[in-house]
């Protein structure tokens, strides 16, 4: 590098990239897990809307799934892994429309996917379902199954639920990757700040940069999830034959980990 000059827009724009295809990784790494929150919500859910149960379901969208991670309540069963598709039954109908309902008679409703009741044990006589939903889109449904007593869903319920919906969609949009990436762009950024300005950022002196925000995200012992998505990231430089031996080696520990659990494909299966 030669010359001298200030860090500029280019250099920021860079190291937005390179942070970009870190967290692009780590996202595939291990897609965000429901935070606890969600939990909370539905706990909350039962005890205020004094209901048997309540469950979330979040979207899938590689598989167009709706997958329930979270239960409570003591009509929940083991509803927690089903999964379904995004249209069908009442949550299905929540989500695909964006509204909220509240059905007085489930068993008498088109809507009902009797199949999910019976897989849980529990078939419920009333049902509210309220979309998760926010400006960027739809990611999953509350659903809560029977108001203790004679009376069903009200409206304030509906409005109850709805408020609920609202904090878990926001817990499901911060994921752990986007709340660290927030954490590795000030890093990286304030290192560009106070770096001597000579001359431009080549790709590797962003990478190292970067590299060097990344490390106390990746040094957590209990979750590598970074340390493996800064060495993904960096494959583009890597000569396309060692990248194809570094899947081959993948594959075999894979095999090695799956081996009589039949789970599912390796990652040549998946490209």
């Amino acid at each position: 590098m030669t010359g001298s000059r200030e860090p500029d827009a280019s250099d920021a724009a860079a190291i937005l990239a390179a942070v970009a295809r870190r967290l692009a990784a780590a996202q595939r790494v291990a897609p965000q897990a429901p935070d606890e929150q969600l939990s909370i919500v539905v706990d909350i859910a039962v005890v205020v809307l004094d209901a048997q149960a309540a469950s979330i379901a979040l979207h899938d969208p590689s598989t167009d799934q709706l997958r329930f991670v979270a239960a409570a309540g003591p009509a929940a069963g083991d509803v927690v892994g089903l999964e379904l598709e995004s249209a069908l039954g009442i949550a299905g109908y929540a989500f695909t429309t964006g509204q909220p309902l509240a059905v007085a008679d489930a068993t008498s409703d088109p809507r009902f996917d009797r199949r999910v009741a019976e897989a849980t044990g529990y078939v419920p006589r009333t049902i509210l379902a309220t979309p998760l939903v926010d400006d960027q889109g739809t990611v999953g449904v509350l659903e809560v199954l029977d108001r203790r007593g004679d009376g069903g869903f009200s409206m304030r319920d509906l409005d109850v639920a709805g408020a609920l919906a609202a904090g878990a969609t926001a817990s499901v949009r911060a994921g752990r990757a986007e709340r660290d990436v927030a954490a590795l762009l000030r890093v990286a950024l304030l290192a560009l700040a106070r770096s001597d300005g000579t001359g431009a950022l080549d790709d590797g002196a962003v990478e190292d940069l970067v590299s060097e925000a990344v490390r106390p995200l990746a040094d957590d012992p209990d979750d590598p999830t970074w340390r493996l998505a800064e060495r993904i990231a960096r494959l583009r430089a890597v000569d396309p034959d060692d990248v194809n031996l570094a899947v081959e080696w993948l594959d075999a520990l894979l095999r090695h980990a799956d081996r009589g659990t039949g789970r599912g494909p390796t990652l040549a299966d998946r490209r």
